[in-house]
């Protein structure tokens, strides 16, 4: 049920300390248990995926109760410029670190693509020596004769070992459904932050429902997409480089989408119990700089992934 919306925020002038809390050494506790469930699961262990469920569990009890508290701090007005200064900066190097780790896995598939299938199909490694000129020939001559360095590879160096696809996604079916639905979202979370930073609540309330359906929708495609991929295309992670590349970044942004409707989701919750004002509302603005950051990379893996 909706409650009363705030009408004027008083900060404190003066910057505001925390109490000491439980709730760090708990969120590690919990990433530990994740993580080590997580090998000890990778390692076919009986009592991994439990450890991994329970870490999870403890990293959301975490997340709901730490940011709980933080809400809390907030709605009573004793978050000064300073510490929202703070929040901005935090969630800003956020964003970066979420830039380094899909960095790697596009640095990934550019050095296959441009280094080592080339190589495989017979083409130099380096023109700086004689012998690295030579050693993709020799790669290619000795090991792989009847491999093309063809991309998307649906053939791969050892096809008994490992089979390729019989075929790869088409880009201007479901991709290109999905960039348009994504892009669209960036455009319903705009005039929704519009709508909070004008006052006017039901573009506010609107414009996340939007927002979340989208990605909602977007999530719901993508998911029959492997679907098809798998059954269909046989475009799995063991079908090669290619499949190994294209799930593991599609997957991690499939994740990432998720994790933003989940925020969304908060973020609407809150609005409707009237926690945001015009003038103080950085939650709402730290969940769509995320958000935008889902869409762009969702550009990057359009272009590098599905149609180049």
């Amino acid at each position: 049920m909706m409650t009363a919306r705030r009408k004027k925020y008083e900060p404190t002038k003066h910057y505001f300390i925390a109490e000491p809390s439980f709730w760090p050494i708990i969120g590690s506790t919990g990433l530990f248990c994740t993580v080590f469930g997580l090998v000890q699961t990778l390692h076919e262990s009986v009592w991994g995926p439990y450890i991994m469920v329970a870490g999870i569990l403890i990293l959301l009890t975490t997340m709901f109760g730490w940011f709980g508290h933080v809400i809390k701090e907030s709605l009573a007005g004793l978050h000064s410029a300073q510490m929202d200064k703070t929040y901005r900066w935090g969630m800003l190097w956020f964003i970066v670190s979420e830039v380094a780790l899909f960095g790697v896995f596009f640095l990934a598939l550019f050095y296959v693509r441009i280094f080592s299938v080339p190589t495989l199909g017979g083409a130099p490694v380096d023109f700086t020596t004689e012998l690295m000129l030579t050693t993709g020939l020799t790669t290619h001559h000795y090991l792989w004769p009847n491999f093309q360095s063809l991309w998307p590879l649906l053939k791969n160096p050892n096809p008994q070992l490992f089979q390729g696809p019989e075929r790869v996604v088409y880009t201007w079916g479901l991709p290109a459904l999905n960039t348009f639905i994504l892009l669209s979202s960036a455009l319903t979370v705009t005039w929704a932050h519009w709508g909070l930073k004008k006052g006017k609540h039901k573009q506010l309330i609107i414009g996340l429902i939007f927002t979340i359906l989208l990605g909602c929708i977007f999530e719901s495609f993508q998911a029959y997409e492997y679907t098809e991929a798998y059954l269909h295309y046989h475009l799995t992670l063991a079908s090669g480089i290619y499949g190994s590349t294209f799930f593991t970044l599609t997957g991690l942004h499939a994740a990432h989408v998720s994790i933003g409707v989940i925020m969304l989701t908060v973020i609407l919750i809150r609005s409707l119990k009237g926690h945001f004002l015009p003038e103080h509302h950085f939650a709402f603005e730290a969940v769509s700089w995320y958000w935008h950051f889902v869409d762009v990379v969702w550009l990057f893996l359009f272009v590098f992934v599905y149609w180049l």
